[in-house]
């Protein structure tokens, strides 16, 4: 294959295998590739999103309709940007051997890291480039070759992608393929060597099965309701500015958003009182708001409005925190006001499902025993973000509870460290990657054995099985 070939759009499921073959065979033939190498293909995604940043906001822009440029620069380029030059500066010392050990007296063994070959990505609509290019940058430090599904839900920026990858490297390095459902399903039915998943836990189901009938290994990142624990003497004021800091970014659609906030009744009122101020603070205006994200789509937008009202008909009071006097009804704006929902309960869809956008209930608790039996009753969150400086709660959160993540007096901000894995567990997902974490999840440790000349622990399993040797096994029993 050469540079500038591309896949048509909407492929058949046979045209994604024979592209898929090529790649395996180029992998098989050149051999794993040279630390040099794995440099420069990390040098040039580095350099596709630096040189062609502005392009890559705009489109993101058009596909949202309106998405706060620094969000995005924040969010998809820079953190892309950091997780590549991560990789790049600590690749040396990664592909560097483990110190050759021992096992058996006479016997050397080292652990090889070695390429899987080539990788599957499946990324989503929410965050398109480093949610892209998070896991390609732990693919190519360990040596594979890529194959990209984005998403459909972004159409301007899936085909500048596709058009720039095919600028920036061969085919049978990184290809992209572009279509709808029909052609994600297909994608993720291939033969690949990794699989690799964000999205709803939903169509998590498919996608796993469809890898099962190839024995695909599979990383999935899903997300879930993620829930905000704020402590008996949390401060609110703090509690509340980072919530909705980050319940607002990007309009709340992100994986590790604040899906519930579990707080003492008797906070309830202070808490709302403290989170209007933070949003009139950083939003005096949302609907002309070139910071303020519109839902992706009318459909997003209306479901926001559904699980609102449906909240609102079984009872909850609604505290909408749009500024005074706006109108944000319009579907073509698509704009969805931070609302808050007290009085949520389990009847109610807010409390069932993944919200992907900026409602946020609000669930009461009398004790702190309660508030972790809520959290536990229900699938393990990609994160738990606990508000105060209690060290026996914070002792009872981080071992009483299990989540992809905990973070203590702040929400998501363990996202943006490549020195820490990222991953769900349980319902939240499986597998990690980021920095270190996702070059060893994307290669195979083998390991290599070197036997002594005399081959003793090989005679241990050679008949005829004399009394000497026996005793020899009875000796290491009981050593």
């Amino acid at each position: 294959m050469s540079m500038n070939f591309r896949l048509p759009v909407e492929p058949a499921a046979a045209q994604i295998h024979a592209q898929l073959e090529t790649m395996k065979r180029a992998h098989l033939k050149d051999g794993p590739p040279t630390v040099a190498l794995r440099k420069d293909r990390i040098d040039r995604a580095i350099d596709l999103l630096r040189s062609h940043k502005d392009a890559l906001v705009e489109a993101i822009n058009a596909d949202y309709s309106c998405r706060g440029r620094q969000q995005t620069l924040l969010a998809d380029i820079l953190a892309s940007v950091e997780g590549l030059r991560f990789n790049r500066e600590h690749l040396d010392a990664w592909v560097n051997q483990p110190a050759t050990t021992e096992p058996f007296p006479g016997v050397k063994a080292r652990v090889d890291y070695q390429p899987l070959g080539v990788v599957g990505i499946i990324s989503p609509w929410n965050f398109p480039i480093v949610l892209a290019f998070g896991p390609l940058a732990g693919a190519f430090a360990a040596g594979n070759r890529v194959m990209l599904k984005p998403s459909e839900l972004t159409p301007a920026t899936s085909e500048l992608l596709a058009e720039l990858v095919a600028r920036y490297f061969d085919s049978d390095e990184f290809t992209t393929v572009l279509g709808g459902a029909e052609t994600g399903a297909a994608f993720s039915a291939q033969p690949f060597d990794h699989l690799v998943f964000t999205g709803s836990t939903q169509v998590a189901h498919h996608v796993m099965r469809a890898a099962s009938e190839n024995l695909v290994p599979v990383t999935l990142e899903l997300g879930g309701k993620s829930p905000v624990l704020v402590g008996k003497d949390a401060d609110l004021q703090r509690a509340a500015q980072r919530v909705l800091t980050v319940k607002t970014f990007n309009a709340g659609q992100i994986c590790l958003a604040p899906d519930y906030v579990l707080i003492p009744r008797n906070r309830v009122r202070e808490f709302v009182e403290q989170a209007e101020a933070a949003v009139s603070q950083m939003y005096p205006t949302i609907r002309a708001n070139p910071d303020y994200t519109a839902m992706i789509n009318t459909r997003g937008f209306e479901r926001q409005l559904a699980l609102v009202e449906d909240a609102r008909q079984k009872g909850a009071s609604i505290a909408s925190l749009a500024p005074t006097g706006e109108d944000l009804s319009d579907p073509a704006v698509r704009k969805m006001a931070p609302t808050l929902i007290t009085g949520a309960t389990d009847t109610m869809r807010v409390l069932q499902e993944e919200i992907f956008g900026p409602v946020l209930p609000v669930v009461t608790y009398e004790t702190f025993d309660e508030a972790l039996a809520y959290i536990n009753a229900r699938a393990r969150p990609l994160a738990l973000y606990y508000f105060g400086d209690d060290a026996a709660e914070h002792e009872q959160v981080s071992t009483r509870t299990t989540s992809g993540a905990l973070v203590v007096n702040d929400a998501m901000t363990h996202v943006f460290f490549d020195t820490l894995p990222f991953g769900g567990v349980g319902g939240s997902g499986m597998g990690h990657y980021h920095g270190e974490y996702g070059y060893r999840a994307f290669s195979h440790a083998k390991p290599v054995v070197f036997q002594s000349a005399g081959g003793e622990s090989n005679l241990l399993m050679r008949a005829p099985y004399l009394a000497a040797s026996e005793a020899a096994v009875n000796s290491m029993i009981d050593a």
